[in-house]
């Protein structure tokens, strides 16, 4: 189970991530998760290229491994990217150190301080240790020496979830996902990836054209 949208009270328990731009500019900020992808990716750097779009790109570590071109063309054409972990662990699931240890493994080949948590799901503790400005003014000592080892990061989540990863959704819905919750300042999610392909590549042009009609942009977030 997933929420489409994310709701207020959410973004108002985890305040210190980052889930939407505040802007009253018609911008809107793609992301896609999982890659580089030997097919996807260059899909959807295609796709941006021909509305001028940027967007960022949340790698994993090992796939950058694999496809340094696929990365490198990324960041030539514009774009930003963002650490996704090594592995793609799931945070709930990993011991606190092996999950750290494993952000420092992507940090090696992803020059970037954005970071998004995979499943979206982190432990609070793993997440003060990536982003320094989430821990408590008492808790800065106590924390000082570890964060001075590991790299600091802002983590970015969403305000819309495109649902592409959801292989029972219909690729029309994934479209209308994003077409009726998208808004100014919204960050969306995608995949480029194998799983998220089919419902992907059919939204992703959809959402590009309609919302170049209604005069927004589509920017990539600051590193």
């Amino acid at each position: 189970m997933y929420l489409i949208k994310t709701p207020w009270w959410l973004r108002l328990i985890y305040s210190s991530f980052v889930w939407r731009i505040n802007t009253k500019e018609k911008v809107l900020y793609l992301t896609f998760d999982d890659g580089p992808h030997e097919t996807a990716t260059v899909f959807v750097l295609d796709e941006l290229k021909k509305y001028n779009a940027k967007a960022t790109f949340f790698c994993i570590g090992n796939n950058v491994v694999k496809y340094p071109g696929i990365y490198e063309r990324i960041l030539n054409e514009g774009h930003s990217v963002g650490n996704h972990t090594f592995n793609h662990l799931n945070g709930w699931k990993t011991n606190n150190a092996v999950y750290i240890d494993d952000i420092e493994d992507a940090a090696k080949y992803i020059d970037s301080t954005l970071f998004r948590p995979p499943y979206g799901k982190i432990s609070k503790f793993q997440a003060s240790m990536i982003n320094q400005q989430s821990l408590k003014a008492n808790d800065q000592s106590k924390y000082k020496s570890f964060n001075q080892q590991h790299s600091t990061f802002s983590i970015i989540m969403w305000d819309v979830l495109s649902g592409d990863f959801d292989i029972k959704l219909q690729p029309k819905e994934c479209l209308t996902n994003v077409l009726l919750n998208a808004r100014k300042g919204s960050i969306v999610v995608f995949h480029d990836s194998t799983k998220a392909w089919e419902r992907m590549s059919f939204a992703l042009p959809e959402i590009l054209k309609h919302f170049s009609k209604e005069g927004y942009v589509f920017k990539a977030l600051s590193s």
